[in-house]
């Protein structure tokens, strides 16, 4: 008899509700195969996203079993409890259309806080050589590798109640800036940190690193950006990285 399981995907927009269908189990199956295969043989109106399948580019982001994911990074026998699977939307954002959501609030965001880079050089100035043992250069090294995928802003629970909050890769990007050498005007940046949404709305849940499928740290970043309040930007030189107890590691 052939092995199959049983997968309730979501149909529609905000509105739409879970259809369930029965997929034959493959060796070294992927959760983004099998929402594949019920496109393809079951549902071909069936919306969702993908691009490089190989765990590069986050277009194929989803919820499943309740937990933001990459899905083609996400193996079945990885995740599925009792032999199914629930697969969703990225939660906090407008759903388009089944696993399709619109992800302009989450760029909107992370451009209206400040995340734009300004240089103050000309491409007729020399390249600027920053020293890889710098505090600033490595400070903004452990962040920049962010793709913006949204599963942080996904799993971000005060996203899920506040509007007004940036969000985590937002404020990531913020730190980065702050510490980038190059970056002029780190004060206005700074500032765009802690107006009304800013990182003064965290609560240090930790779910944005405990979830970020690249292994960066948010919570880190959003840590860090609180103590600078009180620490000041430094005349020369980045904002001093100190990794304190943000909550990251505790349940939350």
């Amino acid at each position: 008899m052939t092995n199959k399981i049983s997968v309730s995907i979501w149909r529609g927009k905000s509105d739409g509700e879970y259809q369930t269908y029965e997929v034959e189990l493959r060796e070294n199956q992927t959760v983004l195969d099998i929402v594949t295969e019920v496109q393809r043989q079951h549902e071909p109106s069936l919306a969702y996203r993908f691009a490089c399948r190989v765990g590069v580019c986050g277009s194929c982001a989803m919820t499943v079993n309740g937990v933001p994911r990459w899905t083609c990074r996400t193996h079945v026998n990885q995740v599925t409890k009792n032999n199914s699977l629930t697969i969703g939307p990225l939660r906090n954002l407008p759903v388009i259309k089944d696993l399709v959501v619109d992800m302009k609030p989450f760029f909107k965001k992370w451009q209206t806080a400040g995340a734009s880079f300004t240089g103050g050089k000309t491409r007729h100035d020399p390249v600027a050589t920053i020293s890889s043992e710098s505090p600033g250069r490595k400070a903004a090294d452990a962040g920049i590798e962010c793709i913006n995928c949204a599963v942080c802003y996904s799993a971000c629970d005060v996203v899920g109640w506040d509007d007004s909050y940036a969000g985590p890769a937002a404020l990531n990007r913020i730190w980065t800036l702050v510490n980038d050498e190059r970056q002029v005007n780190k004060r206005a940046v700074l500032d765009a940190a802690f107006a009304d949404g800013g990182c003064g709305s965290c609560h240090s849940q930790g779910n944005c690193t405990r979830h970020c499928p690249v292994e960066l740290s948010p919570s880190e970043s959003i840590a860090a950006l609180k103590r600078s309040a009180f620490m000041g930007l430094p005349k020369t030189g980045a904002v001093e990285s100190n990794k304190i107890d943000t909550g990251a590691d505790r349940e939350s």
